[in-house]
């Protein structure tokens, strides 16, 4: 997906996000560099860093989206951070190094999940065998029993050879067993599966460290039974295959190399931590912050558990209301390292208009689909779509300006009525038509419609 044109890009943003096209196409563009780059020769590759973006626009109006799309289209490990959440070293909160860490974290997860389908089919046989095997000669001995000592030693329990005859028999039973399970006869039986037990975790700095990790492989791991049915057998077990067929220093590897790589972070709320010059006050902690996230926007490197990872070729996207603060407020040596600034304008009533019906995840599309869970068919008239647009600006002119998230309070004020009543056993199925009337009986307060034609003389 990395090797699409800015056009294609840009084409794909338009099937969630409306408007924008300013802070779309920069950010198409960011991302064909990301691959333009990896076709440059080795030597001068190295040179080219990314040319970080500063989203400037009010709330709700696609900024954390666009960066969200964005980093599916490129299959690129993401974590978005609030900027607000981090404070200066020698006060309380979140160290700036966290960042890195979770988007380590998500990249080892992005490629576990990609090795793990690799090997799906494999793990799935395994799995089958070893459910067989459960259903044949369940657990003789109970999980964690035996002797430590033979396993510090390395010393194996003797097992009793069955006798020829038992064999046979065995593998008669393991057939008729094998093809009920292909048949889906056994699904509902109960059976004792042995899993991991989870190791109990530290909270430090506000990161859960796990005590098994740290300890490492000196102690077998510890397990227990669980009674479960086959079918949520079949998934652990298939688990448990996946992860013996999976190679973990692999995963590490590809991760950490996409991270350094590929890697997009998304620093919301930057304008909450810019100082203006000459204020006393938090206004010093506030330029602390921006100075510990310095390093990490520059190019550093950071040490986690999977070892040390650079942020060197890292995309950092930026974003911001700055209506209080100013762009130029931050401090140079941050501005200087989010040389393109890209502004995002309020939406207007047909935006609005388009939001409801244009996208792929359109909210009339989300409520159809949970209402018709119910057996109530929703049908929006286009009366209706324009009435909702109207009160949704009407509501961020007339009180704060909250964006597309002010359709969310006017749809579920909307459907209130009928969301509460659907469900209920003695309720058939119902179609409902949504028009403008509707809408202007059902909406209220500074939702409610308003006809400023009345106003103009």
């Amino acid at each position: 997906m990395s090797e699409l044109s800015p056009v294609q890009i840009v084409r794909e943003l338009d099937r969630y996000i409306i408007g924008q096209e300013q802070a779309k196409k920069m950010v198409a563009i960011a991302l064909r560099n990301r691959y333009r780059r990896s076709r440059v020769e080795e030597g001068l590759r190295d040179e080219i860093s990314p040319k970080n973006i500063l989203m400037i626009g009010p709330t709700g109006v696609g900024k954390t989206e666009i960066a969200r799309r964005l980093a599916k289209l490129a299959q690129a490990p993401f974590v978005k951070v609030e900027a607000t959440k981090f404070t200066e070293v020698g006060y309380v909160g979140r160290d700036v190094d966290s960042i890195v860490r979770d988007l380590v974290e998500n990249a080892i997860r992005m490629v576990r999940e990609e090795h793990a389908k690799r090997v799906e089919p494999r793990a799935r046989v395994l799995a089958e065998d070893r459910l067989t095997t459960l259903l044949t000669t369940p657990h003789q001995q109970k999980a964690g029993s035996g002797n430590p000592f033979d396993f510090l030693l390395g010393r194996k329990s003797a097992e009793s050879e069955p006798a020829p005859e038992e064999q046979a028999a065995l593998r008669g039973k393991r057939e008729e067993i094998r093809q009920q399970l292909m048949r889906g006869e056994l699904e509902d039986r109960e059976i004792e599966v042995e899993v991991e037990e989870a190791m109990p975790q530290l909270e430090v700095g506000g990161n859960a460290i796990n005590l098994g990790d740290m300890i490492g492989g000196m102690m077998p791991k510890r397990t227990k039974l669980r009674k479960v049915k086959v079918r949520e057998a079949r998934r652990i077990l298939e688990q448990q295959e996946s992860d013996k067929l999976i190679d973990s220093d692999a995963v590490q590897e590809e991760a950490i190399r996409r991270a350094e790589q590929n890697g997009i972070v998304f620093i919301d709320e930057i304008d909450k931590i810019a100082g203006r010059q000459g204020a006393g006050g938090p206004d010093v902690s506030r330029e602390g912050v921006q100075r510990d996230i310095l390093p990490i926007v520059e190019g550093s490197t950071v040490n986690t558990k999977y070892g040390p990872v650079k942020t060197d070729y890292m995309l950092f996207i930026g974003a911001g209301a700055f209506h209080v603060a100013k762009v130029s407020d931050l401090i140079p040596e941050l501005q200087g390292r989010f040389p393109v600034h890209v502004q995002l304008n309020s939406l207007t009533k047909e935006d609005f208009r388009k939001i409801l019906s244009q996208p792929d995840n359109a909210l009339t599309k989300q409520y159809k689909a949970l209402l018709a869970v119910d057996r109530v068919m929703l049908d929006f008239d286009d009366s209706a779509l324009e009435a909702i647009a109207e009160a949704a600006w009407n509501a961020n002119e007339a009180a704060e300006d909250i964006g597309a998230r002010r359709l969310h309070a006017v749809f579920e004020q909307l459907l209130e009525d009928i969301s509460f009543h659907a469900g209920d056993e003695d309720m058939p199925p119902y179609s409902l038509k949504i028009d403008k009337a509707y809408v202007e009986e059902h909406l209220s307060g500074e939702n409610k419609p308003v006809d400023i034609h009345k106003y103009i003389l």
